[in-house]
């Protein structure tokens, strides 16, 4: 059996060396290249957790503000039906006085003109 050619072996292992590289090269760049990708996700999930905990604030503050505007709320509801009932009873009342004054507009014609 023959000794293998040493530039052949040399050949190879420079080969095999060259594609490793290469894997290694492409590796490093798809971990970097996920690092950026994670980094930006993180990011973003930091704006979306101070988005809500903005708004979390918000809602508090406004369900404050509707828990103090509730009972103004309901006076000014309690003062609106009182309203309506005082008109309705000057409705009556004024109804009332003119159904008066126009039986007595007639009376008085009738005294006048002697009928």
């Amino acid at each position: 059996m023959a000794p293998p050619d040493d530039n052949y072996i040399h050949q190879q292992i420079g080969t095999l060396t060259a594609k490793v590289d290469m894997l290694i090269e492409a590796t490093r760049r798809q971990e970097e290249k996920s690092d950026v990708s994670r980094s930006s996700m993180h990011r973003r999930l930091d704006e979306v957790v101070d988005r809500v905990s903005k708004v979390e604030t918000s809602i508090v503050t406004v369900q404050e503000d509707v828990s103090e505007m509730r009972p103004v709320t309901d006076d000014v509801k309690r003062w609106k039906l009182m309203g309506l009932g005082a008109l309705g009873m000057i409705g009556i009342a004024g109804m009332a006085m003119g159904v008066t004054f126009a039986d007595a507009i007639r009376r008085i014609g009738a005294v006048v003109l002697g009928k």
